[in-house]
């Protein structure tokens, strides 16, 4: 059965009136007077009529949607984000089409074709963990598309950014468990071009710098889907559990690494013996046994920042040309997992 709309030429033959006077009256036209005005308005409500957004994104050359573009709305950091979009995109008047790359540069692209073949108005974007080629962004911000990145960000394209302060975030993780007596600590992430790799690296780095401890390459794994392969971070797991240097703690620098390495540790009853924190946004951490210490993300808000952002590109009669990437602070929350009981039974006993 095919569904019929209600057109402007449907009310303009049922009252009688020429479509282009029905039209103006829809619009609040001051050329229509204001009782013609109230008949086709209740007319237009009994009958349920709406808009045609395509005819409009043909007269207005704007489709009022915007594309956003994530590894997986799953993840509990990328949910949240978009929240934070659609709260401001809704009041706005914008739609939001939701695609997800499952950490995948080809699925990326084509989806990002997708959007710009329905005509989106702009892209927010954060990059999968194998994009390591951005020319396909960089020819279409080249040729005029609005693009905002957010959390996953490329440094080759000058747009609006919008990031959490991922150096400090790692630098305060890694920090607390150096104050809890872990010397040891293994740290686990995605891949290595991902700009929240590096950041957190170097906040992790520069933690163990700072207290005097050595870096170790052989502590380090890199999980290059981001934990969405289970097998990945099972193996960085055991990898680390069979290494010369065993760790007696573990930073992990994802939301989704975070929560599959956390559940293989305590699988491999290993929880009572490693330090652990991570990246999530999770809002269950408490519940988990033991409770997880973790950096958590303004993801939201970085959701709200990012489609202001965008949205400013899309309305400005003129072009912009100064942008800015926007850093917000993430917050630790200390829980039972990071704290080493050890330390805590020396203490009793002094």
């Amino acid at each position: 059965m095919k569904f019929d709309t209600v057109t402007i030429k449907d009310i303009a033959k049922a009252l009688n009136l020429s479509t282009s006077t029905v039209s103006r009256a829809l619009r609040g036209s001051y050329e229509i007077s204001p009782e013609t005005k109230k008949l086709v308005l209740e007319y237009a409500e009994q009958i349920n009529y709406r808009p045609n957004p395509i005819a409009l994104s043909l007269k207005e050359r704007r489709s009022r949607a915007i594309g956003v573009v994530v590894s997986e709305i799953a993840n509990t950091y990328f949910s949240q984000a978009i929240n934070g979009i659609e709260s401001i995109a809704y009041n706005k008047g914008y739609h939001v089409i939701i695609t997800q790359s499952h950490e995948s540069q080809e699925r990326e692209k084509v989806n990002v074709q997708h959007l710009v073949s329905r005509s989106v108005d702009g892209l927010l974007v954060s990059l999968s963990s194998e994009t390591s080629d951005i020319s396909f962004f960089k020819e279409l911000h080249e040729k005029g598309l609005p693009i905002v990145f957010f959390d996953r960000i490329p440094d080759e394209i000058e747009t609006h950014k919008v990031v959490a302060n991922n150096y400090q975030g790692a630098f305060d993780a890694t920090e607390h468990l150096i104050f809890q007596g872990f010397r040891n600590i293994a740290h686990i992430t995605s891949s290595a071009f991902l700009s929240i790799t590096k950041e957190r690296l170097r906040g992790y780095k520069n933690a163990l710098e700072k207290h005097g401890i050595p870096f170790n390459e052989t502590l380090i794994k890199h999980c290059n889907h981001g934990g969405m392969i289970v097998e990945e971070v099972e193996e960085a797991v055991n990898v680390l559990q069979k290494g010369e240097n065993k760790p007696d703690a573990i930073f992990c620098a994802g939301d989704r690494i975070t929560m599959v390495c956390f559940g293989i540790i305590k699988e491999l009853k290993l929880n009572k013996e490693l330090g652990f924190t991570g990246f999530t946004n999770t809002n269950l951490a408490h519940l988990f046994s033991p409770t997880l210490t973790a950096v958590r993300q303004p993801a939201f808000e970085i959701g709200q920042v990012a489609i202001e952002h965008l949205i400013q590109i899309i309305e400005s009669k003129r072009p912009i040309t100064k942008f800015e990437t926007k850093m917000l602070d993430t917050d630790l929350v200390v829980r039972e997992s990071s704290i080493n009981v050890n330390k805590e039974k020396i203490k009793a006993k002094l």
